[in-house]
């Protein structure tokens, strides 16, 4: 029998953006499964939960996989600790990682290089689309806190993410309060 291929989409998805959602359907073309892994940064204030991240990431693959039945199958889990262990552990055959930019790709190739060396754990890179190379969770984050009206995230990322980001800011989230403060000046 031939060997399935599966790959492990890591990140903090803190919030999932239409470029996450834009790597997850490219890898579907190329992966018999794909695991999305929603992992816990130590470095990174978070804004959601790794639940609540992981909620929204399987209610969008759920709809991506409902809409385009012909991909590989998705599924969402959360993990702690290195993602080589998390891959290694859900029989992964590479990490997929998306490219938005040549300071996205001087990182990426680094750990790609330390997790084959490491772990004998290849990378598969997708060139993220142009509309999505710009876009990162960051400035979500930091819309989120500033803007009037967050209507402006409609191209950044699906209204499901839309609404949790607005409850996240009614709640006056800590994390949101501080970037308004500090974008305040």
């Amino acid at each position: 029998m031939p060997r399935k291929h599966l790959a492990v989409f890591p990140g903090s998805f803190d919030p999932i953006t239409f470029g996450h959602l834009d790597v997850i359907a490219r890898g579907r073309k190329l992966f018999d499964e794909l695991v999305v892994g929603v992992g816990r940064n130590p470095g990174k204030d978070q804004l959601f939960s790794p639940e609540e991240r992981a909620d929204m990431a399987r209610q969008l693959a759920d709809e991506m996989v409902r809409d385009d039945p012909d991909g590989a199958p998705v599924r969402v889990e959360t993990f702690a600790g290195l993602t080589v262990d998390f891959a290694r552990r859900v029989g992964a055959a590479a990490l997929l990682r998306g490219v938005r930019n040549l300071s996205d790709l001087q990182y990426e190739v680094q750990q790609a290089v330390t997790n084959r060396q490491v772990a004998g754990l290849e990378t598969a890179f997708v060139v993220a689309g142009e509309s999505f190379a710009y876009t990162s969770s960051s400035l979500i984050k930091q819309i989120t806190a500033v803007a009037d009206d967050l209507a402006v995230l409609d191209t950044m990322v699906p209204q499901l993410v839309v609404q949790q980001l607005q409850a996240k800011r009614a709640q006056g989230h800590p994390l949101l309060e501080r970037l308004r403060a500090d974008l305040a000046g």
